[in-house]
C-alpha cells in the first residue's frame, strides 16, 4: 500500500459520523478486509502519519488501537499481523502486538482479601453503589476495590472526576483487570489517564503497547528510561521518539 492509498483509507475513516464506537468498528472492518501485508502497511503508515501530526491520522489512530484490542471478530487475520510485520521489517507495527506478563503482579487472592477487609457488602450491592452513589467519600472507597466489575461501574458514575480516575490508574499494587477497564472506558481519551496507565508496572504490556502511540513525546522520553516499565514498552517508546521516516 502506498502512502497515498493509506491517506485515502484514513481520510475516509476520519470523516465518519456516529461516535467512537462506529469509528472503531469501521476501522476494524477496514483492517479485516485487507490482505495481511496490506493491513500492516496501513498500520505502519497510520503510525507514521500520526507521528507527523496529520490530523486525520490523529483522529483515526485511537480507534484503530482500540480495535486491535477489542474487535478480534472483525479482524480474522489479527494473530498473523505481527508475523507479517516482522517479515516486512515493520517493527513499529510489531510493537503493537507485544505479549507477556506485566513487570509486577498483584496476587489475585491477596487482592480479594484486601477487598474483603475494605467491605463486606455483596458484589451486586457494590456494583449498584459504585454506579449510583453521590457521596464522594464512598466513591473514593469503591474506587480502590480490585474487582473489575466494581471498577467498571465506578467508571460510569456521573460524579467521577479525572483526578480520581488518574489515582485508580496509578494505583500500586493493582490487579490488571481494573486497569484494562479504564483503558476500555471513555476515560481513556484523557492524556493524563493514558499516561498513568502506561507508567503503571501492573499494566499488561499488550495493553500498554496500544497506549504508547497516543502519548506525548515528553511522556515517551520519560517512559523509555523508567526501569519499572516493561522492557518491550521502553523499546517501543524509543522507536516512537525516533524521527519519522520521509
Amino acid at each position: 500500500m502506498t502512502e497515498h492509498e493509506a491517506r485515502e483509507h484514513i481520510r475516509r475513516l476520519s470523516v465518519l459520523g456516529g461516535g467512537p464506537l462506529v469509528l472503531r468498528r469501521a476501522a476494524a472492518r477496514a483492517l479485516g478486509s485487507l490482505p495481511e501485508a496490506v493491513a500492516t502497511d496501513l498500520l505502519s503508515n497510520l503510525l507514521r502519519l500520526a507521528q507527523s501530526r496529520w490530523e486525520p491520522a490523529l483522529v483515526v489512530l485511537p480507534a484503530v488501537l482500540r480495535a486491535l484490542e477489542e474487535d478480534h471478530d472483525a479482524i480474522p487475520h489479527l494473530e498473523t499481523l505481527q508475523r507479517v510485520a516482522a517479515l516486512h521489517q515493520q517493527p513499529e507495527v510489531e510493537h503493537l502486538f507485544a505479549v507477556g506478563q506485566a513487570t509486577r503482579e498483584y496476587d489475585f487472592d491477596a487482592a480479594a482479601r484486601a477487598d474483603a477487609r475494605l467491605t463486606s457488602l455483596p458484589l451486586g450491592t457494590l456494583k449498584t453503589r459504585a454506579r449510583l452513589t453521590t457521596n464522594p467519600d464512598e466513591l473514593e472507597r469503591l474506587a480502590i476495590v480490585s474487582n473489575a466489575l466494581v471498577i467498571r461501574e465506578v467508571l460510569k458514575n456521573p460524579r467521577l472526576t479525572e483526578p480520581l480516575v488518574v489515582r485508580i490508574a496509578s494505583r500500586r499494587p493493582a490487579r490488571p483487570e481494573p486497569l484494562v477497564e479504564i483503558w476500555r472506558s471513555r476515560w481513556s481519551t484523557r492524556p493524563a489517564i493514558r499516561r498513568a496507565l502506561a507508567f503503571n508496572p501492573y499494566l499488561p504490556p499488550d495493553v500498554g503497547a496500544k497506549i504508547l502511540p497516543l502519548l506525548a513525546r515528553a511522556d515517551l522520553g520519560e517512559l523509555k528510561s523508567d526501569a519499572s516499565v516493561h522492557p518491550v514498552l521502553r523499546e517501543q517508546a524509543s522507536r516512537l521518539l525516533s524521527p519519522a521516516p520521509p
